[in-house]
């Protein structure tokens, strides 16, 4: 969980501490959308599968 924060962009990390509180909204989800990425990174699309056309 240290390492997922500690890659989370600088400014989220400092973002949370700002006294406006909107900024430190859109910090604290930034951070979180951070450490899910990490904790939980996205598969990679498989080369040799065909996209669906929709």
């Amino acid at each position: 969980m240290a390492s997922a924060i500690l890659a989370a962009p600088g400014w989220a990390r400092v973002g949370i501490t700002v006294a406006d509180e909107r900024m430190r909204e859109r910090a604290a989800q930034e951070l979180a959308r951070s450490i899910v990425e990490q904790l939980n990174p996205a598969p990679a699309d498989a080369a040799d599968q065909l996209p669906l056309a929709l």
